[in-house]
C-alpha cells in the first residue's frame, strides 16, 4: 500500500492546495451528496493564507493541520462547493467510451456480466451528471473481441474510428498485449478490469489495470499445495501471455517451496479439443502412482479459461485423474459453465477443485450492484464485473475533477481519484505500474446442494500475510 505524501512548503509559498478525498455513498452508486476528506498533514512556516480548490459538488469536511513556527494549529470546517468552471463549462455533448469484451468465445459468460456492469454504471453516471447540471454525458460503444487478440485489435481500431479514446477492457491479457502499441501511438487510455499477466506490469504506459498482477496469484497454488501435503505438481496451462506468465511465476514458487513440478503441459489458446493433452496428463499421473506416489500427494494446477469444461470432460475418461487434487485460477473461478455441466461439476467436487480470484471488499454498494447484475443476466457478478462498474465511475469522476477528457490527463489523475474512492470492488489502490494492489483473494469451490451445484467461497488468501484461511 502507498503511504500518504507529506508536503513541504517553503517560506515563499502563500497558498496551500488541499486535495479533497471523496468517499461516495452506496445508495446511488458512486453518486452522493456528501464527501468526506481524509485528513492531510501539511508542514509550513510563515503561511499567510490558505486556498482550497475543490472541483466536485457537495458538502466537504476539510481538516488542515498547520505548523507555524513552534505552534501547531488544527482547523476543521465544513464547506459547500459547486463544480469547478472547467468541470461545468469546458465539456459538452457526448464523451465516448468503449468496451472491449469477450461476448463470444471461452469467456463469454464473464463478458456478459461485465457488459451489464458497465451499462449499469453508465446509466447511473449520466443520471448523476444530470443532477450536477453539467453539459456532458457518457456514450458507450461495446465491441465483441471473441477472445481473439487479432479481433481485439480490429475492434479497438473500429472504436478509434468512431472517436473513442477511452476504453474499458479487454479482459484477456493476450488482447492487451495485442493492442498496447496501437493504444500508445494513438493516445488511447485502456482500463482493463481483468488483465493480470506479469509481463504487463509496466510503469508509465497507457494501460491501467484494476486487477492485480499475477505475481500475487502465483503464490496461492503453491501455498495451498504445501498445506495439503502435495509433493508433485503438474502444470497444465493455456499458452497465451496470461497463461505463460502465471505458469512461469507459479513454477518458481513451487520450486522455492520444495514441491516437484514433474510435468508442464501447454496447450494452444485456439484449441477446442484436448484429448491429446489430457492423455499426456493421465500418463504422467499413472507413472507417478506406479512409482509409489500417493494420489493425494499429486496436484494438477490448471490455468485456463472456460475451456476447462472440455478439459475436464476428457479427464473423466481416466480414473486416476479423479483421485488427485486439482487447483484452478481466476480464469475458472465462478465460471457458470463448470456448474451448468453436471458431469463436470461432479468431477470438480471429486477432485476438490478450488479456484482463486481477487476478493472484493464488500459493502452495500457491492450487494446492490450484485443484485442488479443477477436481475439483468441471471448470473452472479464476479470481481471483474465490479471492476468494470468501478472503471466507468473512475473515468467520469476523473473527467469531473479535471474538466478534461484528454487520455493523458486522465491517466495521470485516475490513480489519485481511485485511491480516494470506495467502489463496488472495494478500495482501489494502484501501484507504480498502474496495477491494483490486492488485499486478499477468495478461494471458490463447487459444492453440491439440494438444488444442484453452485460456487461457494470456502476461504481466503491474505496477500500481506501470504496465508490461506479456510472457512
Amino acid at each position: 500500500m502507498k503511504g500518504r505524501r507529506k508536503l513541504g512548503v517553503s517560506n515563499a509559498i502563500a497558498a496551500i492546495l488541499v486535495v479533497v478525498s471523496l468517499v461516495i455513498g452506496a445508495a446511488i452508486g458512486f453518486a452522493a451528496s456528501s464527501m468526506t476528506v481524509t485528513p492531510t498533514t501539511i508542514t509550513v512556516t510563515n503561511t499567510v493564507t490558505q486556498t482550497k480548490t475543490i472541483g466536485t459538488a457537495g458538502e466537504v469536511t476539510v481538516t488542515t493541520t498547520v505548523t507555524e513556527a513552534a505552534a501547531t494549529v488544527t482547523k476543521t470546517e465544513t464547506v459547500t462547493v459547486t463544480p469547478t468552471a472547467a468541470a461545468t463549462t469546458a465539456l459538452s455533448g457526448e464523451i465516448k467510451i468503449g468496451a472491449l469484451l469477450p461476448l463470444s468465445g471461452t469467456l463469454a459468460t464473464f463478458g456478459e456480466r461485465n457488459k451489464a456492469g458497465i451499462q449499469l454504471a453508465v446509466e447511473e453516471v449520466n443520471k448523476y451528471l444530470e443532477k450536477l447540471g453539467v453539459n456532458w454525458r457518457l456514450k458507450l460503444y461495446v465491441e465483441d473481441t471473441e477472445l481473439k487478440p487479432a479481433v481485439t485489435l480490429e475492434k479497438l481500431q473500429s472504436l478509434y474510428a468512431k472517436g473513442v479514446r477511452i476504453v474499458i477492457g479487454p479482459m484477456a491479457s493476450s488482447g492487451v498485449v495485442q493492442i498496447k502499441e496501437y493504444a500508445e501511438s494513438n493516445n488511447i487510455l485502456v482500463i482493463t478490469q481483468s488483465s493480470t499477466a506479469v509481463q504487463l506490469a509496466i510503469p508509465g504506459d497507457n494501460i491501467l489495470r484494476l486487477a492485480p498482477s499475477d505475481v500475487y496469484q502465483a503464490k496461492i497454488g503453491p501455498i495451498y499445495a504445501k498445506s495439503k501435503g502435495v509433493t508433485h505438481v503438474i502444470l497444465f496451462w493455456r499458452g497465451d501471455s496470461w497463461g505463460d506468465g502465471l505458469a512461469g511465476a507459479a513454477k518458481e514458487n513451487y520450486e522455492k517451496m520444495g514441491i516437484n513440478v514433474v510435468a508442464e503441459i501447454r496447450y494452444s489458446p485456439d484449441a477446442t479439443e484436448f484429448s491429446a493433452e489430457v492423455a499426456t496428463l493421465a500418463d504422467k499421473v499413472d507413472n507417478l502412482i506406479s512409482q509409489g506416489v500417493s494420489p493425494d500427494k499429486i496436484m494438477v494446477h490448471l490455468i485456463s479459461f472456460e475451456e476447462a469444461e472440455m478439459i475436464m470432460l476428457s479427464a473423466l475418461e481416466y480414473s486416476n485423474l479423479e483421485k488427485i487434487l486439482w487447483f484452478g485460477s481466476d480464469g475458472t473461478a465462478l465460471s457458470s459453465k463448470l456448474v451448468d455441466n453436471e458431469a463436470v461439476a461432479e468431477f470438480c467436487t471429486k477432485v476438490d477443485f478450488i479456484s482463486p480470484a481477487q476478493a472484493p471488499v464488500e459493502s452495500s454498494l457491492t450487494r446492490e450492484v450484485s443484485e442488479k447484475i443477477k436481475e439483468s443476466t441471471g448470473m452472479e457478478a464476479d470481481q471483474y464485473t465490479y471492476n468494470s462498474y468501478d472503471a466507468v465511475w473512475l473515468i467520469a469522476l476523473a473527467i469531473l475533477q479535471s474538466g478534461s477528457d484528454d487520455p493523458q490527463v486522465l491517466k495521470k489523475i485516475i490513480p489519485d481519484v481511485a485511491a480516494r474512492l470506495w467502489g463496488a470492488s472495494g478500495p482501489i489502490v494502484l501501484d507504480e505500474n498502474g496495477d491494483r494492489v490486492p488485499e486478499s483473494y477468495n478461494l471458490a469451490k463447487i459444492i453440491k446442494t439440494d438444488q444442484g451445484y453452485e460456487w461457494r467461497i470456502i476461504g481466503k488468501f491474505d496477500v500481506m500475510a501470504e496465508k490461506i484461511v479456510l472457512e
